[in-house]
This record gives C-alpha cells, sequence and structure tokens, in this order.
C-alpha cells in the first residue's frame, strides 16, 4: 500500500497556482487510472485505486500548505504505513520549468508543506520534485508561488502531468528509473531523424552537391568503352 500525497491549498482560488502543482498531479493520476471519487477524509480528499495488484491512496491535504503533514499522518495511521510507504509531489523553486527529480529523505529546504510533514511523519519519505522556476529574489517567492500557471506555461506543464501519470504505475512499485524515463519521454520526446543537430546538416551538406554538379561526367566516363578512354588521353 502506498500513500501519494500532493501539496497544494483548498479551494478555487489557488487551483491553478504554481503551489498547487501536486494536487494537478494527483488530479491526473487518479483521471488516466481510473481511480475512485474523491472523498472528504484524514482532513484532505482521497481517491483509492490500484496500478495493477498494487493498492494506492491519493491525497489531496486541505489543511493549507502549512499544516500539510497533519492530514498525512492522519492517513498513515488509518493505512497503518509508514513514512517510507509516503510518496509527496510538490512544487520545487530550485528546479526549472519543466524538470522533475525524485528524493528519499533529506531537508525540507524551507518549502512550508514539506516542513509540516517533516514535523509530522519524520523525513523519510520520497518526494518527487517538480520544478517551477524561480523568482529571482526571496522576496519574490510568496508572490510567485501564489499566482497561476501564465498561459506560456501550459505547453510543459500538461507534457509533466502526462508524464507523470504514464509512470505513475513504475513509481509505486519503486522503479524511479522507468518513471523518470516516462517523464522525459513527454518532455523531450525523440525526434525523428537526427535530432537538433539535424537542420545543420544537410545545410553544410548543399554546398558540397552543389560543388560537386560541375564533376558529373563522372557517368558517361563510366559508361565509354576502354578504347574511347584510351583515345581521350592523347586528345
Amino acid at each position: 500500500m502506498k500513500l501519494i500525497v500532493g501539496l497544494g491549498n483548498p479551494g478555487a482560488k489557488y487551483a491553478r497556482n504554481r503551489h498547487n502543482i501536486g494536487f494537478m498531479a494527483l488530479d491526473r493520476i487518479a483521471d488516466v487510472h481510473g481511480f475512485a471519487a474523491w472523498k472528504g477524509k484524514f482532513q484532505g480528499s482521497v481517491s483509492e485505486g490500484r496500478f495493477g495488484s498494487d493498492r494506492a491512496a491519493l491525497l489531496k491535504p486541505e489543511t493549507f500548505m502549512n499544516n500539510s503533514g497533519q492530514s498525512v499522518q492522519a492517513a498513515m495511521k488509518f493505512y497503518k504505513i509508514d513514512a517510507g510507504d509516503v510518496i509527496v509531489f510538490h512544487d520545487e523553486l530550485d528546479l526549472a520549468p519543466g524538470k522533475v527529480k525524485c528524493k528519499t529523505s533529506g531537508g525540507h529546504a524551507g518549502h512550508n508543506g514539506l516542513r509540516s510533514i517533516h514535523a509530522h511523519i519524520g523525513a523519510d519519505y520520497d518526494r518527487v520534485r517538480m520544478g517551477i522556476g524561480h523568482p529571482g529574489h526571496k522576496d519574490a517567492v510568496a508572490g510567485y508561488v501564489l499566482r497561476d500557471f501564465p498561459k506560456a506555461d501550459e505547453g510543459w506543464l500538461d507534457d509533466v502531468l502526462r508524464g507523470i501519470s504514464d509512470g505513475a504505475a513504475d513509481l509505486v512499485r519503486g522503479d524511479t528509473g522507468r518513471f523518470m524515463n516516462a517523464v522525459a519521454l513527454r518532455v523531450a520526446p525523440p525526434r525523428s531523424g537526427t535530432g537538433s543537430k539535424g537542420p545543420q546538416k544537410p545545410a553544410e551538406a548543399k554546398p558540397q552537391a552543389a560543388s560537386a554538379k560541375p564533376a558529373t561526367p563522372e557517368p558517361e566516363a563510366e559508361a565509354q568503352s576502354p578504347l574511347q578512354k584510351l583515345m581521350d588521353r592523347f586528345r
């Protein structure tokens, strides 16, 4: 049994905030994998389901970010699990937008949701750090995370959420490598052809092809008879 927690703030006012990317991830997982309808429980919203034979509960704490640990602790007691069975999705200022990284234990880096979880269950849980970028100055952080994602970010945001949903079953099984690969395939899918350097190669080849054109008598020379070739030598 795994408890998958998404961090955010409750209510329509905060729904599209950068700080709520954890909620967004869980909503996408629940929708794509056919989890049960959300129910009010553990001071939050819960949806239960399976990834194959693996059971999981999705939890969106509704205590507001600063008290997320209360909800997580209550759910853990109900499901009789320890911190090692908890996976937390949260926004990460220190990662560029669209970047995703996995981490086990460690500090909370000043994130109020993680700080609260640390206080209630300790640090030995897994995290999925979802990059939202940094506003550039610490005094601007509060306003930045509590603002909606701009339209310009919708493309990469949707790719990240799709990738997380694609790899959720692998994450629950503990295969973070496959999970990260699923995210990468959405965020930076392999291109057909030669990739980012591809367009440069034809451009380099064109001058060579153009300079080669005057030398195209070669096919005709191959068609000449040995006698004609010998006569050409003495012209």
